[in-house]
């Protein structure tokens, strides 16, 4: 089987990369919010159901939706593949989540953009130069510092605490295969066409745990950061998924570690202007130097010229 090579368009790839950054990085503010009122299986669902529809709406107003011919030249399995490690991965994160502290899964699930550069070395051949392995280390050795609180509860903590962590650990790995699949996926179909047929997937996998009808008692607030959510889905997941097409998956993986930087900065603002809806993040001098090699790390790998 021939593996996927990308166009090579890499400042295309890295702009793609950067905007998915910025969506992932504000949505669990946004989650927050919406998880004040509904259950995380309806909002799962609904954001799912959502890209789907909008997507679907777009692809068929432009003539681009997928025909059986595409549909029969593309794997079976791996569209599978993808569309129940996706789902999986959402299931094991929220499970994880509740079991142990926001923070803890933070860094815990940052292991799925690692897993996903290392797979891109690994199953599609890329490679490395030294200094950006050096990236690589200076990256690690800036989550150690940025999470060390973190990591220090997870060797102390409770079976319930533990538990927790090892589903997020174990969402980081699916997300990994979901993404490696995506991109060899785009050997036969558009990333568009992948993501219609892996939202579509994802929301029947997930609609027998919706309650439908909680999405009409919402307020306005509430209503309007669900909305936000799904869009924040089609937008950023559409735009991952194209980055792939042009950008090796290695440097790719290396700019989606930039997200909890996003977060935490996200979170300190508006817990600022928004005391109520966001409680403060405390950040030390140890904290900000671990994020600032976070940025330095993820630049020398993303930028970095192959060999």
């Amino acid at each position: 089987m021939s593996l996927h090579q990308s166009s090579g368009r890499w400042r295309l790839g890295l702009a793609l990369s950067l905007l998915t950054v910025l969506l992932w990085g504000i949505l669990p503010i946004a989650l927050a919010v919406t998880l004040q009122a509904l259950d995380v299986y309806t909002v799962i669902w609904f954001r799912f159901l959502v890209s789907f529809s909008l997507l679907a709406v777009y692809l068929g107003i432009r003539g681009k939706l997928p025909n059986l011919e595409q549909l029969r030249s593309t794997s079976g399995k791996l569209l599978a593949i993808a569309t129940i490690f996706l789902a999986s991965n959402y299931f094991l994160f929220m499970q994880g989540l509740a079991l142990t502290s926001p923070a803890n899964a933070e860094v815990l699930i940052q292991l799925s953009t690692l897993l996903l550069g290392l797979g891109g070395l690994i199953i599609f051949k890329e490679r490395y130069r030294l200094y950006q392995w050096i990236g690589i280390s200076v990256l690690s050795c800036g989550y150690v510092l940025f999470f060390r609180e973190q990591l220090t509860n997870l060797i102390t903590a409770p079976n319930t605490y533990i538990l927790g962590s090892i589903l997020i650990v174990l969402a980081a790995i699916t997300w990994a295969v979901y993404a490696l699949a995506q991109k060899q996926l785009l050997q036969s179909l558009p990333s568009a066409s992948i993501m219609l047929i892996i939202y579509g997937g994802c929301a029947l996998l997930f609609t027998p745990l919706a309650k439908v009808k909680s999405i009409f008692t919402l307020d306005a607030l509430h209503l309007g950061m669900l909305i936000f959510c799904a869009l924040n889905t089609l937008i950023a997941y559409g735009a991952f998924a194209e980055s792939l097409e042009h950008w090796e998956a290695s440097r790719v993986s290396a700019v989606l570690a930039l997200a909890p930087i996003i977060t935490l900065i996200s979170v300190a603002i508006i817990s600022v202007r928004l005391p109520s809806l966001i409680p403060p993040e405390q950040f030390s001098l140890i904290g900000i130097m671990g994020a600032s090699l976070v940025v330095i790390g993820s630049v020398a790998i993303a930028l970095g010229k192959t060999d």
